[in-house]
């Protein structure tokens, strides 16, 4: 199955870059201002976006995107609002939007209902999923769903996942697999761990899909370290932590996107080298 996440990532590879990726959360604060940074970091050339969805108790993300998910459910989220948002956004054909990914619970997608939601995710533009409470190695009808729905399901893998579990996440992945650079959980790190290489190198030995490192990416200097060993990057705290300022009544709204896009199109710049 050919996907416009494999498409992505096949044309950025014969221009020798890598992808960026930001992660955004929909619905903080508010699905209009979620609309209108997408328009912004596509106008920055971002090659792909992930997009959250806000969740009470999260797996893996640290406080600035748990606080993040908190502000959207204050403000009334709803599955099928962002649906219909985004159905609209995609049908704009003023707007380059780049391959959308979900960052979604299977709580959520099993309550909605998995083939309804599926069904109303790749009408409203969305190319893949990221399930993280859905084990890699035990997601075969989820995969054979998403598959008829022509989504790909990126995986996650660690680099605490034996080699064993390993080859039996990325049998059941598509798209990419997403590389978790450190132990833990999501925010902004000084330096990436020495050991992300050995981790990148394994992963490259047992699938042919691209790898996009995420968890502790924020600066340049974190691209440089990837290049030649990663075939993208996914930032999602430092970027997260600047919608705080949609709250600040010293800050224009506009002011705030244009700052989002300004750091966004920073990174983007970045993956040229």
């Amino acid at each position: 199955m050919t996907t416009s996440i494999s498409e992505t990532f096949a044309t950025l590879k014969s221009e020798n870059r890598m992808a960026f990726m930001p992660f955004i959360t929909a619905g903080d604060p508010d699905l209009a201002t979620t609309v209108d940074v997408l328009k912004e970091l596509s106008r920055q050339g971002v090659d792909l976006i992930e997009v959250g969805f806000p969740y009470s108790d999260p797996i893996a993300d640290g406080p600035v995107i748990q606080e993040s998910y908190t502000r959207a459910l204050n403000n009334g989220f709803h599955v099928h609002d962002l649906f219909e948002a985004l159905k609209e956004l995609s049908a704009d054909d003023s707007v380059n939007l780049p391959a959308l990914v979900g960052m979604v619970s299977y709580a959520i997608i099993f309550r909605y209902g998995a083939e309804r939601f599926l069904k109303e995710a790749a009408d409203a533009g969305f190319s893949g999923l990221i399930v993280p409470d859905l084990p890699g190695d035990e997601a075969g009808e989820f995969v054979e769903l998403t598959k008829a729905a022509q989504l790909d399901l990126v995986q996650l893998v660690s680099p605490l996942t034996p080699e064993d579990r390993t080859k039996r996440i990325v049998q059941s992945a598509s798209g990419f697999i997403y590389c978790i650079a450190v132990a833990g959980t999501t925010g902004v790190r000084d330096e990436l761990p020495a050991e992300l290489t050995a981790h990148l190198e394994s992963l490259r030995s047992l699938t042919d899909l691209p790898l996009a490192v995420g968890f502790g990416i924020s600066k340049p200097a974190h691209v440089d370290t990837l290049r030649g060993k990663a075939d993208g990057f996914i930032i999602g705290s430092a970027i997260v932590k600047q919608f705080a300022a949609f709250s600040d009544p010293d800050q224009t709204r506009e002011a705030v996107i244009a700052s989002i896009g300004k750091y966004a199109g920073e990174m983007a710049a970045a993956t040229k080298g």
